[in-house]
This record gives C-alpha cells, sequence and structure tokens, in this order.
C-alpha cells in the first residue's frame, strides 16, 4: 500500500475533526448543502459516493445477475444475517441499555425514542457503502453486485413489516422515493457508467484508467466523512453524553453482527473475497433509509433521529477498523479456487 493507504486511519480521523470544525465555523453552510436532496438523499453525499463507487463498477460484468444461484452460501449468509438477525439483535441491545443500563441518565421517554431510532438503522442493511468496503478488501465485485440487488429487492417487501413489528407501529410510512432513488443512484448509475466504461477502453486502458481513480476514490471518502460530522457537528457537541450513549449498543452491534458474519463465514469455508463483502453488508447500514423514516415517523428533533445520526456517524470509522481486520485474517479464508462453493471448471475453461 501507498502512504496514503497505509495511513488513512489517521486521515479519516483529521477529516472527522476538520468536519466538525467547519460545522461550527460556518454552520449557514451546511444547512444549504443539507438541502441540496432529491427524495430525501442528500445529492453532494450522493456524488461523493458514486465517486467511491464508479471504480468498483469499473470491474463487474452484469450477467453476473443471472448466475445468483451458482454460489448460493454467501448469499444465504447475506439474508441470514440481515433479516433474521441485525435487525432483532439491534432491537435487543436498544432496550437491555436504554431500559435498564441507561435507565438512570435519560427519561423513559427520550429512551424509546432512541430505541425506535436503533431499531430504523438494525432493519436497514446497507446499499452504497458497501461497495466502498468490498472494494477496499479486494472483494469479488460480481458477487458483491448480487448480493447487494437481492437484498435490495427483499428490502423492497421486508422492511415494513420488521420495522412496524419491532416499533409496534401498525401504520409505518415508508418512503419509498428514497429507497428507489438509493438504489438508483448507489446502484443503477454507476454500474451504467462502469459498462459504458468497459465497452469504451482496451482491457489495458481500463486498467490504468481504474488505477487512475483510486485516489479519487479515497479522497470522495474523507470528504464524506468531513461534510456528515459538519452536518451533525451541532448534536455532537451539544449532547455529547447522548451520542456516546447510543454509540455504546451501536458498536457493540456493529462489532458483534460483523463477528457472527465473519465467524459463519469462515465455517463455511466462503472465499475471502465473497466472505468480507458478506460480513460487511450487514455490519454496514443504509442510514439514508433510516434518517428518513425516523425524521417522518417522529419528526427531524426527535430521538429517534438522533440515534439514527449517530448511526451516520460512528459508521465509516466503525467499518475502516473491520476492512482492516478483513484484510489481516485474509489467511483464514480459502482462495477462490479452493473453496467448496467454486462451480467446476467446464471444458471450454479446462481449453
Amino acid at each position: 500500500m501507498g502512504l496514503f493507504e497505509r495511513f488513512l486511519s489517521l486521515w479519516v480521523a483529521l477529516s472527522i475533526g476538520v468536519g466538525v470544525v467547519l460545522g461550527l465555523w460556518m454552520p449557514s453552510a451546511f444547512v444549504w448543502l443539507g438541502k441540496l436532496e432529491w427524495a430525501r438523499v442528500n445529492l453532494v453525499v450522493a456524488v461523493l459516493i458514486w465517486l467511491m463507487i464508479y471504480p468498483m463498477m469499473l470491474k463487474v460484468d452484469p450477467s453476473c445477475l443471472k448466475d445468483v444461484g451458482k454460489k448460493p452460501k454467501g448469499l444465504f449468509l447475506t439474508l441470514l444475517i440481515n433479516w433474521l438477525v441485525k435487525p432483532f439483535t439491534m432491537a435487543f441491545l436498544g432496550i437491555v441499555f436504554f431500559r435498564y443500563v441507561f435507565a438512570g441518565w435519560v427519561s423513559s421517554a427520550d429512551a424509546q425514542q432512541y430505541i425506535a431510532g436503533m431499531i430504523l438503522l438494525g432493519v436497514a442493511p446497507c446499499t452504497a457503502m458497501v461497495f466502498v468496503w468490498s472494494h477496499l478488501t479486494d472483494g469479488d465485485p460480481n458477487y458483491t453486485l448480487v448480493q447487494v440487488s437481492v437484498n435490495d429487492l427483499i428490502m423492497v417487501f421486508a422492511f415494513a413489516p420488521i420495522a412496524a413489528f419491532l416499533l409496534g407501529v401498525t401504520r409505518l410510512v415508508v418512503p419509498w422515493e428514497t429507497l428507489l432513488a438509493s438504489v438508483v443512484i448507489f446502484i443503477v448509475i454507476p454500474l451504467a457508467a462502469g459498462v459504458l466504461t468497459q465497452r469504451g477502453l482496451s482491457r489495458e486502458r481500463l486498467q490504468r484508467f481504474g488505477d487512475g481513480l483510486k485516489p479519487v476514490s479515497m479522497v470522495g471518502l474523507l470528504l464524506t466523512v468531513v461534510l456528515l460530522f459538519g452536518f451533525q457537528a451541532k448534536e455532537i457537541v451539544g449532547k455529547p453524553l447522548v451520542v456516546v450513549l447510543i454509540a455504546v449498543p451501536l458498536l457493540i452491534q456493529s462489532y458483534g453482527i460483523f463477528g457472527i458474519s465473519y465467524g459463519l463465514a469462515k465455517l463455511l469455508r466462503l472465499p475471502h473475497d465473497i466472505a468480507a463483502p458478506a460480513a460487511m453488508i450487514g455490519t454496514s447500514n443504509f442510514f439514508e433509509l433510516a434518517v428518513a423514516v425516523a425524521i417522518s415517523l417522529f419528526g427531524p428533533l426527535s430521538g429517534a433521529a438522533l440515534a439514527t445520526v449517530v448511526g451516520v456517524l460512528i459508521e465509516v470509522p466503525v467499518m475502516l477498523s473491520l476492512v482492516a481486520f478483513a484484510n489481516r485474517t485474509r489467511a483464514w479464508f480459502p482462495t477462490p479456487s479452493e473453496a467448496p462453493s467454486k462451480a467446476p471448471k467446464t471444458a471450454v475453461q479446462d481449453v
């Protein structure tokens, strides 16, 4: 790795500090940037995430979507964690911490709001940023696309019922425009751009072009961190204790879900380029959707909205630490050629 990649955690820490300082120094600028939205998806953040995703899409073959059933173990693991484990463990941790452990520090009404926000995060697995985490762990870009696409399809049907059940809300209003806009912005557009680029460049030129975009991708990540922390600078400084209290169960959830996913992937003998993205999808969150639903249900100044925002704030540092761990433990997993889920070669491939 180059100097920049080796000290990425330091650059992220500095970006967090810069974001908070700028958010306090020029709040009106961040308010203006925050209003640049389409279907509740911030367009500035969307462009930066798109810059991070696009280099990975240069490696994707869209025909991989028809091969969903050829390597079922990784996909099964992703769906198991996202829909049968993560939402319920998040609700459990929220209740344990805010009804019991932190009961003396927050009112019961506030506690219920924080639990609601945490549940919304738990029911919203990642759509966009997982491409970044997969890219940083050398994940299989084709299989990552399959995992995210199938997960998004299930989210259309499963998000509202599970969230309504855990929240005890009978009339949950899901902002479908946010869900659909995110799929278009973070999957369809960069995928189409990647395919068009592949068709327009030779293999050698495509490789050079992709390598040249790596610094742009990392700068996009750092600017995203600056924006996210700048948007919430007042909340961070104004309610530091509440932010810390909410962060505790969210951190336990994040590292716990990753540990479960990664451990199961090892037991299933998945290759690392499938195991790492599978674990990242369940650990990361679709924070745009969670924040939008929290605001629509409870209001922009509610404790539920604040809890989803804290999820946004801890996302990048936590995921970068897990990326580093996944890269250090690559030897735990078989290579793609050794993995039992690898499809047997055909006679044409042998030739």
